[in-house]
């Protein structure tokens, strides 16, 4: 088994450098441990014997599906229902009104790095609630898009298929029973609900902006891991990729300071949001 002092430095700054170009994670110093608890199982399964015998065979493409597997690993799918409260309760009790009275056009959302679907399901949900409060609301033709890095997250989320232990974290029983159908012991989201989200994969690294435009962009605990400057690219594109006005949702240790001026922060009862200038 692979253990944190067969990765030499040499072989753990190449890591670390292949995975900020490849998807902006960055390492910091010592992290040997997370390489193995995250790889170990991978290279069991391509039979490659090293970290460095891995690199290689990324930098020669051959297997061709290496590289993104080893991102897949790398990349923190940590999610629940509901995450941190505060944020959907702004969007419902703050976000949605504004947006029924102001917008013309058919409104956009956007949840990046939407892991195995758990946020852009959940804004679907408030939203299913609202519109069944307002009949003619015109944000009942509501698009939302959801990307993520990873592939095999995406085919989760896709599937909308959860077991028990994963309704459990932040889902309300009467939600439950609202927005999912029992199938052969797992959960599934029903139709209702899955039907406004669609599923891209999505480097934030990479040019989103045939994405288009949108209302208001969940980006959220996702900036922690990147450099400052990688911070500053992102937040920038993001500002490019909003309506004026729209709303950004960010994690609760992130902030915009020191990255951009195109947002005004705006504290509500509930919580924090950033409003596109």
């Amino acid at each position: 088994m692979l253990q944190g002092n067969d990765i030499g430095q040499a072989d753990y700054e190449r890591f670390r450098l292949f995975l900020e170009q490849a998807c902006g994670i960055v390492l910091g110093d010592g992290k040997q441990y997370l390489i193995v608890s995250r790889l170990t199982k991978l290279l069991r399964d391509e039979n490659i014997p090293s970290v460095a015998d891995l690199l290689n065979a990324i930098q020669r493409g051959h297997p061709r599906h290496l590289r993104d597997s080893v991102i897949d690993a790398m990349t923190t799918n940590e999610t629940s229902w509901f995450r941190d409260g505060g944020p959907f309760e702004v969007f419902e009790k703050m976000t949605l009104a504004d947006l029924e009275t102001r917008i013309t056009s058919p409104c956009k959302i956007w949840s990046a790095a939407c892991s195995s679907g758990q946020e852009p399901y959940t804004i679907s949900m408030i939203l299913s609630e609202y519109t069944r409060k307002k009949p003619d609301s015109r944000l009942k033709s509501t698009q939302i898009i959801a990307t993520d890095i990873s592939n095999s997250m995406l085919a989760l989320a896709r599937r909308g298929v959860y077991e028990e232990h994963a309704l459990v974290r932040g889902l309300s029983a009467a939600r439950r029973q609202q927005f999912f159908k029992q199938l052969e012991g797992r959960w599934q989201i029903t139709d209702e609900i899955k039907q406004r989200v669609q599923f891209r994969e999505q480097n934030l690294l990479q040019n989103y902006t045939g994405l288009g435009r949108f209302d208001v962009i969940f980006c959220r605990n996702v900036l922690i891991y990147f450099s400052m400057q990688r911070k500053t690219d992102i937040l920038t594109r993001l500002a490019q990729a909003m309506n004026p006005g729209g709303y950004l949702f960010l994690g609760a240790s992130e902030t915009i300071s020191g990255y951009t001026e195109a947002f005004d922060l705006q504290r509500t009862p509930h919580g924090v949001v950033y409003r596109r200038r």
